[in-house]
Order: structure tokens, then C-alpha cells, then sequence
């Protein structure tokens, strides 16, 4: 029999891609669909006929038990969340629900239903807010400054708490910015990729931006779902963080976003204050370090590569 894989957010970047890689190590794919927040199938619509597709919600604790009981998964993955950190503070009641709640019902029923169950927690690197030390670490003490990041820090000590008091094999993945030729149009890497292309094909003639002096440590999702698998494959469960362990700024996707396409970015880009975000984090840059010595984790694409790639899809994309 194969091992079977839960997955929510599977329709997302990361729950997509990562089918995929469950797929091609012959587990069985089970996915959550929401009615209330899914966001079409597009991601996976070449192998949606591999996958078991179970309608439920992170809101719904009924759904979770039922999915869990049926299936009793080896793993399961918690990739789904409310992640536009804008949007948390138009909604912050709701993304704490999705994202601290829906962890916590998660574990409940892992707790209840099915031990052996070992769970992936989708944390991010914002818990770090405005952190203290750079680069971080899984030690470095967490500061979260908005609703996204706070129900985010609030999983990441449920995963942990879950962890020492039941003996659940549950861990937190860390992770840093990582972008993709499917990651959402209202982040500003594929905002940059995507209007290049237009800008290209003459659609449109300029860019707006915020600061093009933001940085982020920014990596391709593809690499970051087999971080994902390998912290289910130890012995013990732990955190780790997830990361390319450099920074680069928005002026540097620019420059390359628009170079493959033989473009000037000076001509087309114009900044906005209003696309500038009041807290930003000071050198947000993860340490890989642990990943890559008890995981034996590496990344394989680069941020030049990756910028590369996701230009070429979205210019495929918009000809089509």
C-alpha cells in the first residue's frame, strides 16, 4: 500500500508543488478543497486526476476529523494560511482562525484520532518581525508585528507545545520568502516577472512599485517542499529554518526581470509610497546552517535562474 500524504492548501504554490514531489515518491495525495477559500485549480490541474480531493475547512473541525479518521495519514502537511500580510490587518480575526486555529484543530485530531501521524507546520520567517540578530536562527527570540506573523508565531508554539507535552511528531519549517512561476500576482516578484512580460508585449507601459531598496532572502518553492518532506523523514521531530541564507533587493529582480527581456527597468519603473510597507523587517536573512547539516538540505536554483524562469512562464502565459 502506499503512504498516504494530507495536504491543505494544496491548490497554493507550496501545497501544489509539493503534490507533485509526494506524487513522484509514489505516496497517495489527499487534499483539502475549500468551498469558502479555494482559489481554483489551476495549479494543479495537470495531475488533479492523481490526487483524492476532500472538501473541508481549517475553520471546520468536523471536516478535519472526519478526512483524518478515513485516511489515517503517515503525514500531513498544514501549508494553508491567509499569507498577504496587507490583508491580515483588513482581517486579523480571521487570520488567526485560519492560521492558529486550523493548527490547532489539526493537531487535535492527530492527538485523537490518528498518534502515529507525524505534521508538517507551515511557519514563516516573519515571526521574526524586526529581528534582533542577523542572520537568523531557530534560536533567534521571535517578534512578530502584524496579524499574519503573530498567528504564525502562535502555530510554531503550538507545533512545539504538541511536540514536548503529547510526544506528537510535529515540526516547523521556517521558511523565507521563496517565489515561483505559480506564486500569487499580488507578490511583488510576480508582479515584477508578470507586468515585464506586458510591458514586453506592449500591454502596459510602466511599473509601480514601493522601495526598490527592500530586501528579502528570497528562494524557488520547488526546493523548499523537499526541505518540507525531508524534516518528516528524521528520527526526531525539530524546527528548522529554510532559507538561501543571502539578501537581495527589489531593485535586483528588477534589473534581471527586465535585462532578459533587453528592457532599461529606469525607463518603466515608478516607486509609490503607498506600496511601502510600515514595518519592515531589518535584514530578514535566514541560516540554513542546521537544514543543510541534519537534513542534508541544498537548494538547487538560484535567485537569478528562478527570476529568470518565472519571466519567461508569464510571458508564455500572457502570448497564450
Amino acid at each position: 500500500m502506499k503512504p498516504i500524504a494530507f495536504i491543505t492548501g494544496i491548490t497554493g504554490q507550496d501545497g501544489s508543488y509539493l503534490a507533485e514531489f509526494l506524487l513522484a515518491k509514489d505516496y497517495q495525495v489527499v487534499g483539502l478543497i475549500s468551498n469558502q477559500h479555494n482559489i481554483g485549480f489551476t495549479n494543479i490541474k495537470s495531475f488533479k486526476h492523481q490526487l483524492i480531493l476532500e472538501a473541508g475547512d481549517l475553520l471546520d473541525n468536523n471536516s478535519l476529523e472526519k478526512i483524518i479518521k478515513k485516511f489515517k495519514p503517515v503525514e500531513i502537511y498544514n501549508l494553508a494560511s491567509l499569507t498577504f500580510i496587507p490583508a491580515s490587518w483588513d482581517k486579523p480575526t480571521l487570520t488567526l482562525d485560519i492560521n492558529t486555529l486550523g493548527t490547532s484543530r489539526l493537531l487535535e485530531a492527530i492527538r485523537d484520532f490518528s498518534p502515529r501521524t507525524k505534521f508538517y507546520q507551515a511557519t514563516s520567517a516573519k515571526i521574526f518581525g524586526l529581528p534582533k540578530e542577523s542572520p537568523q536562527t531557530e534560536n533567534t527570540p521571535l517578534n512578530p508585528v502584524d496579524p499574519y506573523s503573530i498567528s504564525k508565531a502562535a502555530s510554531h508554539y503550538l507545533v512545539r507545545g504538541f511536540r514536548n507535552h503529547f510526544g506528537t511528531f510535529a515540526v516547523s519549517g521556517i521558511l523565507y520568502n521563496h517565489e515561483s512561476e505559480r506564486r500569487g500576482e499580488e507578490f511583488v516578484t510576480r508582479k515584477i516577472t508578470q507586468t515585464v512580460a506586458k510591458i514586453k508585449l506592449g500591454l502596459t507601459g510602466k511599473l509601480t512599485l514601493g522601495s526598490l531598496d527592500s530586501q528579502q532572502d528570497w528562494g524557488y518553492a520547488p526546493d523548499y517542499v523537499e526541505a518540507m518532506w525531508l524534516m518528516l523523514q528524521q528520527a526526531k521531530p525539530d524546527d528548522y529554518i529554510i532559507a538561501s541564507g543571502q539578501l537581495h533587493s527589489v531593485k535586483d529582480v528588477c534589473e534581471i526581470a527586465f535585462s532578459h527581456l533587453n528592457l532599461d527597468y529606469q525607463k518603466f519603473v515608478v516607486t509609490d509610497k503607498k506600496f511601502v510597507r510600515k514595518t519592515e523587517a531589518l535584514s530578514p536573512v535566514g541560516n540554513p546552517a542546521k537544514a543543510s547539516q541534519v537534513l542534508g538540505w541544498q537548494p538547487k536554483i538560484d535567485f537569478k535562474t528562478m527570476i529568470i524562469k518565472m519571466v519567461e512562464n508569464d510571458l508564455k502565459l500572457l502570448k497564450q
